[in-house]
């Protein structure tokens, strides 16, 4: 269809700490039939299942990805070959109605939770407003993101601030905008925020805790144990101590106790061992203070599939095993149970976005075939940063050429800048093709740089046939005006 382009507008805890099998990227394409029927590719609330798009390699694509003739595929009713034409390369298209339905999901799933949405995996003024609509909450990591989603209307009693290092700026922001909850991170945070609280309020907080727990689908996404930058640990008796320090001041009001495990965990193992050891620090804190704290924050992290055959988190059964856990552990220790939070992001934009490059050279070193495109890891950082891989596609035309392993790079002076490596491409791709790469929502264009001053893609929303643009491509004169030296 053609695109019609609108205006830019627990109890005490002894036990040792679980350690969750990571999840590793797959090496190769190889995996065994087990394996292959263990995964599904669905959107949040299905189980491990045999996706019919299989046969047509969209299975990781937005539910309304549909084959076109001549090798296109239409997204949302949109031509993404006409959408290259149009909005130029690199883009990112958004399917509108994935967002919304997964966003629906998550309500459906936890129907009694407060569901925030991780602006940091991508924000801009029309998914805040999708995510409003739809019911969620926002999840913000700094002054940027919260006034961004303020300044468009959403509700800041609605917004968690949270951050490792938050700013004297981001604070102020936050108690400025009357932010919702701020989760506090360390205890010269609790001093910092306490000191500038207005002495007429109570800024509601909760306290990031490190509950011990291994689980990610890589090292540098793993956020629950004690080597790293995020929280407060209960081994070491830092929690219990901000607990305490945040119980003192007057104008904060501890509310709750947040964690987060890290990202791509494709069990619910590691989030039902996380919520006994909360429930114990809940009971902790009752029995020391005689405080029964209303609110248990336990993040996000929710795994996607980004490629045919890998895994996703089954978040119906999360949500079944969370709320049983929480329940009985409740009471067994004698506590109210508190009201759930969950953080996701990914799970929610990722398999709603799809990037689309054009193919720049074809170029044959040895016995590797590279295959150069116009974007890299200027919009895509993440295949470099740790090691995501992706499935490309040929679109834009027919190939009945045999398929063979090329490795797509980018554009930028990077050894380093690889999108997919060791792909099955049609063995006539060449130069001016289009590729596609589906499950781009999430951490794309939020990590986005300026590297090589190539300028960031835009963003086009799709739904019905219509694309709109969101963002816009940043041009050369955009970057030229932060260049105030002579």
């Amino acid at each position: 269809m053609s695109i019609q382009e609108l205006p830019v507008q627990e109890l005490p805890v002894q036990e040792l700490p679980f350690q969750e099998p990571p999840v590793q990227e797959p090496s190769s394409g190889k995996q065994s039939v087990r394996q292959r029927r263990a995964r599904g590719a669905g959107r949040p609330g299905e189980g491990p299942h045999t996706d019919a798009r299989d046969a047509e390699g969209l299975s990781v694509w937005p539910r309304s990805a549909r084959p076109e003739p001549h090798g296109d595929v239409a997204v949302g009713g949109v031509s993404l070959a006409e959408a290259a034409d149009r909005f130029g390369t690199p883009v990112y298209v958004l399917d509108e109605q994935e967002v919304r339905e997964r966003c629906r999901a998550y309500r459906t799933a936890f129907p009694e939770a407060d569901v925030v949405y991780a602006a940091k995996a991508f924000l801009c003024r029309a998914m805040a407003h999708w995510v409003q609509d739809e019911g969620l909450g926002l999840d913000v990591c700094s002054a940027g993101e919260l006034a961004l989603a303020v300044t468009t209307g959403f509700p800041p009693e609605k917004i968690v601030l949270h951050g490792n290092a938050k700013s004297p700026e981001d604070l102020r922001t936050a108690l400025r905008l009357g932010v919702g909850r701020i989760v506090v991170d360390s205890t010269s945070e609790i001093t910092r925020l306490a000191a500038i609280a207005p002495a007429d309020s109570r800024q509601k907080v909760l306290v990031r805790v490190v509950p011990g727990i291994a689980a990610g689908g890589h090292v540098k996404v793993r956020t629950g144990t004690d080597d790293q930058k995020f929280g407060l640990s209960v081994t070491d008796g830092s929690a219990q101590h901000a607990v305490t320090r945040t119980l003192d001041q007057p104008h904060l009001e501890l509310v709750g106790l947040h964690c987060h495990l890290g990202s791509q965990i494709a069990t619910v193992k590691p989030y039902v061992a996380a919520v006994r050891r909360m429930v114990g620090l809940l009971a902790r804190i009752r029995d020391q203070h005689d405080v029964a704290l209303p609110q248990l924050n336990i993040g996000g992290g929710h795994a996607i599939a980004y490629r045919p055959g890998e895994e996703n988190l089954n978040v119906s059964v999360l949500a079944g095993r969370v709320r049983a856990e929480l329940e009985d552990g409740c009471a067994r220790a004698g506590l109210p149970v508190p009201r759930l939070t969950l953080e996701p992001g990914r799970a929610i934009v990722g398999p709603a976005g799809v990037a689309v490059y054009r193919v720049l050279a074809v170029k044959r070193t040895g016995e590797h075939t590279f295959v150069a495109v116009d974007g890299g890891m200027s919009d895509n950082p993440r295949p470099a940063l740790y090691g995501v891989r992706y499935a490309p596609r040929l679109i834009g035309r027919a190939s009945g050429a045999p398929p063979r392993l090329v490795t797509v790079v980018g554009r930028h002076c990077e050894a380093g800048d690889i999108l997919a490596d060791e792909v099955a491409l049609p063995g006539d791709v060449r130069p001016g093709d289009l590729l596609a790469v589906p499950v781009a929502g999430a951490y794309h264009l939020s990590m986005a740089s300026g590297y090589n001053l190539v300028g960031r893609p835009p963003v086009v929303a799709v739904s019905d046939g219509v694309a709109r643009v969101l963002v816009r491509r940043e041009s050369l004169d955009d970057m030229s005006r932060r260049d105030v030296g002579v």
